[in-house]
C-alpha cells in the first residue's frame, strides 16, 4: 500500500522512531490532513470496487495498515501533549481532536465496511482464533459506534463523540493548569519542621529552578505528599490540602479552570450516547466491552468487598483518632491530619518510616533490578540504548528488549520524574503495537511515564517504596504490550483485553516489590551499596498491612462513586453529582472529607482517562492478579514453569481470547478472592 508522504514533516515518516526534537505544533494539522485523506481515499476505492470479494488479506490487513499509520503519526503528538505541554502544542492538539473523533465515528458507522467485515467473519474456515476474536471485537465496535442508527441519529452520535473528545481534553488541561499554577514560597525553614532532608532539598531545588528565595512547595505529588505526611505545621498541611483538593473547581484560584460544568456536560453526553445506542445508562454501555456482565454484578462486587473491609477500616481509623488524642493532643482529626498522624503512629508502632527506605532505592538500582527480575521470570533481556535516540527531555531514556534468541522483540521509552508541563500520575501508552505487516514484522514500542521524585543536587533520584511499586505497576502494562506474540494489532498486547482485566499484569508486578529476593535485586544504599538491612526489611514487612483497609475502602469509594454516577440518568443535573458523592461517602467511607473537598473535579481517570464506569477495574483485576501471584507463592517464586506459563497464557496472548480463558489457562480454575484478602491483610 502506497501512502502520500511529505518528507519535510517529521510526523509523516513512519518508517522510524519519532523525531521528537523536530516535531513542531505547526506540523500536526498538515500531517493529519494527509493521513486522513489517504486513509479515506483508500477505503472508498476498496469498498467501491465491484470485483472485490472481501477477505482478511484484501480488506482487514490493509485496513490495519491505515490505522497503524494514523497511530504512528498521532501517538507522538498525544505523548508530547502529556509530557511536554506548551500552549501552542495544546492548541493544535485540541483543534484536531474533533477531526480524529469524526474519522473514527465515520469508520464505525460505515455500513459498507460493516457488511464486508460481517461477510469475512462468517467464513470461519479461513480464520484463526485470534482473527475471529479481532473481527468479533470489530463488529461490537460498529454496534457501539451507531452503525445501525437512522441517519439523523448517526449525525447526532457523531456530534456527541466530537464534543466528548473536546471536553475530556479540557478537563485534563484544567487539572494540569490548576496544579502548575499553585506554589507556596517558604522563607523560614522552621515553617517546614518535621520534613525529612530529602523533601527540604527538593523544595530548595524547586525554589532555585524558579529563581525564588528559600523553599517552594508545589502541588506535584512528590512535593505535596511529604507536606501531608511529615509537616508538623498543621496550618500549612491544611492550606496545602485545601489547594490540592480544590484544584480545577469553583474554589480554586482561577474560575477558567473550574471543571464543574465540564463534568456535567460529559455526564450528559455519555447518557445521551447510551440512550441513542439502546442502553438505559452509560454504565450498561461501558460494560458491553468488559468482563463484568452487568452494573448490578459490579455493585455486588463492591458491596461484598466493602462489607469485608469496612469493619477493619473503622478499627484502623479509630486507632488513628486515639493515637492523635493520646500522643499528639489532637482532639479532632481532620483530613489533612490523617497522613501525618498515621506516619507518627507507624513510627511508634514499627519504629519505621517510608523515609528510612529511600536511601536504598536509587533510581538506577531499582531499574536494573527490575530488568533482572523480568529476565528471570520471562527470559527477556533489557538494555539501554544511548545516543542517536531523539528524546523530548533530558531525563527520558530509551531501551531495547531482547528475547531468548537475542532478537530485539520490543523497545520502550521511560520518563520517570515529575516536572512542570507534565501531566500528573503514571501511565503506559504506546507509539505502535506488534503487527505482522506486508513488508515484515513491526515490533511494539511503549511509552512508560511516572511522576516520581527527581534527582536533587548531586544525589541520584531516591524513590519511596510507593514510587517503586508504581514503576513496577506501569512496567506490568508495558510487558503486556511488548511481549505479545499476536500479529494482528487489534488483539495484540493490551488491545482487545477487557478493560476490567487490563490491570492484571500491572498489579501482578506490584507483588514482587515485597519479596526479599527481589528487594535484594532492586535495593542498595545509594552511597555504600549496602543491601537493605534485615531489620529494616522485617519492619517493612510488619508494617505492610498498616491501614490497608482504609486504603481499600478509599478505592471502593472511588469505584462506587464512578459506577453510581454512570448509572444515574440525572447525574448531569446541577447538584446531583454532589448528592451521589455524599451518599457514597455515607455508605463506604470511614474518613469524611471536609465540605470544600472537590475530588471529582480532578478525577481524571473517570473524566479524561477511559475509566468511566470502569474504575472498579482496579479492584476487579486485583482479585485476578493476587490469585495469579499466589500460584508463584505456591509453586516457587522463580519456578521456570510458572513464569513460562504466565508469559504464554497471559502476556503473549494479549487480547486474542477472552481474559477469563487466559486466566483459567494459567491458574487451572476461575479466580478466587482469598489471595486478595490475604495480601491486603483483610483476614481475621
Amino acid at each position: 500500500m502506497r501512502f502520500h508522504v511529505k518528507q519535510e514533516n517529521p510526523l509523516l515518516d513512519i518508517s522510524k522512531l519519532p523525531l521528537f526534537s523536530q516535531i513542531k505544533p505547526e506540523h500536526i494539522t498538515p500531517a493529519l490532513d494527509v493521513v486522513l485523506r489517504d486513509n479515506r481515499a483508500w477505503l472508498a476505492k476498496v469498498l467501491d470496487s465491484t470485483t472485490n470479494s472481501f477477505t482478511w488479506n484484501t480488506l482487514v490487513a490493509p485496513l490495519n495498515e491505515t490505522s497503524n499509520r494514523l497511530e504512528r503519526m498521532w501517538s507522538p503528538v498525544s505523548h508530547l501533549n502529556a509530557v511536554a505541554n506548551t500552549d501552542a502544542l495544546r492548541k493544535e492538539y485540541n483543534a484536531n481532536l474533533s477531526r480524529l473523533s469524526d474519522y473514527h465515528t465515520e469508520l464505525g458507522q460505515n455500513a459498507g465496511l460493516y457488511q464486508a467485515i460481517q461477510t469475512i467473519r462468517s467464513d470461519e474456515a479461513g480464520l484463526d482464533a485470534a482473527q475471529q476474536k479481532s473481527l468479533d471485537d470489530s463488529l461490537l465496535g460498529f454496534k457501539l459506534s451507531g452503525v445501525a442508527l437512522p441517519a439523523e441519529q448517526k449525525e447526532r452520535f457523531r456530534a456527541i463523540s466530537q464534543e466528548q473528545s473536546q471536553l475530556t481534553s479540557r478537563f485534563s488541561d484544567n487539572v494540569l493548569d490548576a496544579t502548575n499554577a499553585w506554589t507556596k514560597q517558604i522563607l523560614d525553614v522552621n515553617a517546614l519542621a518535621g520534613l525529612p532532608d530529602s523533601a527540604l532539598e527538593m523544595a530548595a531545588q524547586t525554589a532555585k529552578q524558579r529563581d525564588m528565595e528559600g523553599w517552594v512547595i508545589t502541588l506535584q505529588f512528590p512535593s505535596y505528599f511529604p507536606i501531608m505526611t511529615y509537616a508538623d505545621n498543621r496550618e500549612l498541611r491544611a492550606e496545602v490540602y485545601r489547594a490540592y483538593t480544590t484544584r480545577a473547581s469553583e474554589l480554586g484560584a482561577n474560575a477558567d479552570w473550574d471543571n464543574t460544568q465540564v463534568m456535567r456536560d460529559i455526564l450528559r453526553l455519555r447518557q445521551e450516547e447510551a440512550t441513542l445506542l439502546g442502553y438505559t445508562n452509560y454504565a450498561e454501555l461501558s460494560l458491553a466491552t468488559k468482563m463484568a456482565e452487568s452494573p448490578q454484578q459490579v455493585l455486588d462486587f463492591i458491596d461484598d468487598l466493602a462489607h469485608k473491609a469496612k469493619p477493619f477500616a473503622e478499627t484502623e481509623f479509630a486507632e488513628v483518632q486515639a493515637f492523635a488524642r493520646e500522643q499528639l493532643g489532637l482532639e479532632d482529626v481532620q483530613a489533612w491530619d490523617v497522613g501525618y498522624v498515621s506516619e507518627k503512629m507507624k513510627q511508634a508502632r514499627f519504629d519505621f518510616s517510608e523515609e528510612d527506605l529511600k536511601p536504598y532505592f536509587p533510581a538506577d538500582r531499582v531499574i536494573s533490578g527490575l530488568f533482572t527480575l523480568v529476565q528471570k521470570l520471562f527470559g527477556v533481556r533489557i538494555e539501554q540504548q544511548a545516543g542517536h535516540i531523539d528524546l523530548w527531555h533530558r531525563d527520558a531514556r530509551f531501551y531495547l528488549v531482547y528475547d531468548r534468541t537475542d532478537t530485539v522483540q520490543a523497545c520502550f521509552y521511560l520518563d520517570l520524574y515529575a516536572r512542570q508541563h507534565k501531566r500528573g500520575g503514571a501511565w503506559m501508552s504506546d507509539f505502535c503495537g506488534r503487527f505482522l505487516r506486508a513488508d515484515g514484522l513491526q515490533i511494539p514500542v511503549a511509552f512508560m511515564t511516572c511522576n516520581s521524585s527527581a534527582p536533587v543536587g548531586d544525589k541520584p533520584a531516591l524513590f519511596t517504596h510507593d514510587e517503586v511499586v508504581t514503576l513496577f505497576h506501569e512496567f506490568g502494562h508495558g510487558l503486556h504490550h511488548m511481549l505479545t506474540q499476536v500479529d494482528y494489532p487489534d488483539v495484540a498486547g493490551i488491545n482487545g483485553v477487557e478493560w476490567d482485566a487490563v490491570e492484571l499484569p500491572s498489579q501482578f508486578m506490584e507483588n514482587w516489590c515485597w519479596e526479599r529476593s527481589v528487594l535484594d535485586m532492586i535495593a542498595a544504599h545509594w552511597q555504600t551499596g549496602e543491601a537493605l538491612p534485615e531489620a529494616l526489611f522485617q519492619k517493612m514487612q510488619a508494617s505492610r498491612h498498616f491501614q490497608t483497609a482504609m486504603a481499600t475502602v478509599r478505592q471502593l469509594e472511588f469505584s462506587l462513586f464512578d459506577m453510581r454516577l454512570h448509572l444515574d440518568p440525572q447525574a448531569a443535573e446541577p447538584g446531583r453529582l454532589e448528592v451521589i458523592r455524599q451518599e457514597v461517602l455515607e455508605q463506604v467511607a470511614v474518613i469524611k472529607p471536609p465540605a470544600f473537598n472537590r475530588m471529582p473535579n480532578s478525577f481524571s481517570h473517570v473524566f479524561a482517562g477511559g475509566y468511566a464506569a470502569g474504575y472498579y477495574s482496579y479492584k476487579w483485576a486485583e482479585v485476578l492478579s493476587a490469585d495469579a501471584f499466589a500460584r508463584f507463592e505456591e509453586e516457587g517464586l522463580f519456578d521456570a514453569g510458572v513464569g513460562a506459563a504466565f508469559l504464554q497464557e497471559v502476556l503473549q496472548v494479549g487480547g486474542s481470547r477472552k481474559a477469563m480463558e487466559s486466566f483459567v489457562a494459567f491458574r487451572g480454575r476461575k479466580p478466587e478472592v482469598d489471595a486478595l484478602l490475604r495480601h491486603s491483610g483483610l483476614t481475621a
